[in-house]
């Protein structure tokens, strides 16, 4: 993490409302379970003031605390998606079609540009909902939703997917804990508010410690697995871990059947 996004975090004028009340949540929840303990007493300064107290309390069950609500984990993986700094080349790989694209993140404001044909899309991440956007020579307009559901350049990854839209549904619960790849994970079902959505419920699976999606599986409207995504590696890149490559599986309606694996590759 970059010194200028470390002191951003550590702002409490520069983080939203929302930002701001999972801190104090955390650091209350901290501070009460190690005070307790007797470890670490006379470092409650530090935990009171850092915004990585919300990552701590979320990232570790503490004994005799309640686990974090649904609504508080997506908010904090919104906040870590929105925080990055990015300038990377990647590619959607199926079969023999390969499709380049550069991503370009800064903040909130995510762009991603294709050849071949010429596409540039724009997503930018609110506190409360995504919007993806089409970028021209003229300027920017919102991209149209009943297109949502198209694949992109013919592979498993859909605009949907790439929106994030999931990520702010209202209708969110915690399912438990799982382990995705030895990475200990909150599992979390989520409920589409509408059926403009490909998929009627998506489970996810968060890294308890980071934050990261490590998994979505999304389910068509007659609750059949429809894709999954998962990350298979990752790779550090200035001292910073990143995605490396996930893999995205298409299935026949109705059965465990793959039909298309698309994977998603991130180059340096």
């Amino acid at each position: 993490m970059r010194n200028n996004d470390e002191a951003q975090m550590t702002n409490d004028e520069g983080m939203t409302k929302l930002e701001s009340r999972m801190v104090k949540t955390a650091c209350r929840r901290a501070h009460s379970s190690l005070e307790h303990s007797g470890l670490f007493r006379h470092s409650s300064f530090v935990i009171r003031h850092s915004a990585m107290a919300a990552f701590f309390a979320l990232g570790f069950s503490l004994e005799g605390q309640p686990p974090p609500s649904a609504k508080e984990i997506l908010a904090s993986v919104r906040m870590v998606e929105s925080k990055q700094q990015l300038d990377l080349h990647g590619q959607l790989r199926q079969n023999d079609v390969v499709v380049a694209f550069r991503l370009v993140q800064n903040g909130p404001l995510i762009r991603y540009s294709f050849t071949n044909p010429d596409e540039v899309l724009q997503l930018r991440l609110g506190e409360n909902s995504s919007r993806l956007d089409v970028v021209t020579d003229a300027g920017t307009e919102r991209f149209v939703g009943s297109k949502l559901n198209e694949k992109i350049r013919d592979t498993s990854v859909t605009y949907e997917d790439l929106a994030f839209k999931f990520l702010y549904w209202p209708s969110a619960r915690v399912l438990g804990e799982e382990n995705v790849r030895t990475r200990k994970c909150w599992k979390l079902q989520l409920r589409a508010p509408s059926r403009e959505s490909q998929y009627s419920n998506v489970l996810l699976w968060i890294d308890k410690a980071s934050g990261a999606l490590m998994r979505m599986e999304g389910y068509d409207w007659n609750a059949q697995l429809a894709k999954r995504f998962e990350v298979v590696s990752a790779q550090k890149i200035e001292g910073r871990w990143f995605l490396k490559q996930m893999r995205v599986e298409e299935f026949q309606p109705g059965t465990n059947h793959v039909q298309a694996r698309t994977y998603l590759e991130i180059k340096r």
